[in-house]
């Protein structure tokens, strides 16, 4: 009788990897052929080898972090996606899977520019912008992406929109199976190379100008504080932010339903799991 080799065993293995990469495969492609069929279907564009990686991350990569990088415009419904995203996975008692790191809370403290200039109004008309790479301590916030994915827990900063200062004691965040992060500038160029998945939400600008309007209340902006800011929101995502659409691996609709993002994100869950539960 023949002895059972180390080789054969990896061929065994492999196959069966392929088999269920197939599954999960085929399963992720039928939802995303329902999803074009929706009024406001949530996958606008998906790059052509995205599927076969997530898949192979799946079950090839099964210890290692999965990190996932959500960018767009400044009010796009970047964090509603990642917020509702994680209402589903919660609801499939899936805590402890994930944690999300937001670029908001790694903002500069520029609250002695403020009290300078007197008022945001003042702070603006001397050119000052909140909305460029320079003002978001991304050198951080990628130290404190990587520890995570070295399975290390970190504390980000808290950051106050209404004073402009930066507390060092803000949450504290442990390592996780997936990490979320989201925010203007996770897919610029000094932080993009860590991201196993890149995505871009796409809202049209007459939305976005709304939403904006609105959020600016509550941070304190109003009048012409808020018409100087959007000014410069809108030439910096010029600049900075719409050409990381180009380089996404999927583009996600930003006027989607906050029900819908977790109706599809359970029907992904369930496929998954009932795919690598059955072997």
């Amino acid at each position: 009788m023949g002895t059972f080799e180390l080789t054969d065993y990896n061929f065994y293995s492999s196959r069966l990897d392929m088999e269920i990469i197939t599954s999960i495969v085929d399963a992720l492609k039928e939802i995303l052929e329902e999803d074009k069929k929706q009024e406001q279907p949530l996958f606008l564009k998906v790059a052509d080898d995205f599927i076969m990686n997530i898949a192979r991350k799946v079950v090839q990569e099964k210890k290692k972090t999965f990190l996932i990088g959500i960018t767009g415009e400044s009010a796009s419904g970047k964090t509603v996606f990642v917020d509702n995203t994680i209402e589903a996975v919660v609801r499939e008692k899936k805590e402890g899977i994930y944690t999300v790191v937001r670029c908001d809370d790694y903002y500069k403290d520029t609250s002695a520019q403020l009290k300078d200039a007197g008022s945001y109004e003042a702070l603006f008309k001397t050119g000052f912008s909140f909305d460029t790479p320079d003002a978001i301590d991304l050198d951080l916030m990628k130290k404190h992406l990587i520890a995570l994915k070295n399975f290390e827990t970190v504390v980000s900063p808290r950051y106050d929109f209404i004073t402009s200062e930066s507390h060092p004691d803000g949450d504290v965040k442990k390592p996780a199976k997936v990490i979320l992060t989201e925010g203007l500038y996770v897919l610029n160029e000094c932080i993009r190379d860590i991201m196993d998945v890149k995505v871009y939400v796409y809202t049209p600008l007459e939305v976005i100008r709304e939403r904006w309007y609105k959020r600016s209340v509550i941070r304190g902006k109003v009048g012409e504080a808020a018409d100087l800011q959007f000014k410069d929101v809108n030439e910096t995502a010029q600049r900075y932010i719409r050409p990381t659409y180009q380089i996404a691996d999927c583009i996600i609709n930003g006027m989607v339903d906050k029900e819908y993002i977790k109706v599809i994100t359970d029907k992904i869950l369930k496929k998954l799991s009932d795919i690598c539960s059955s072997v």
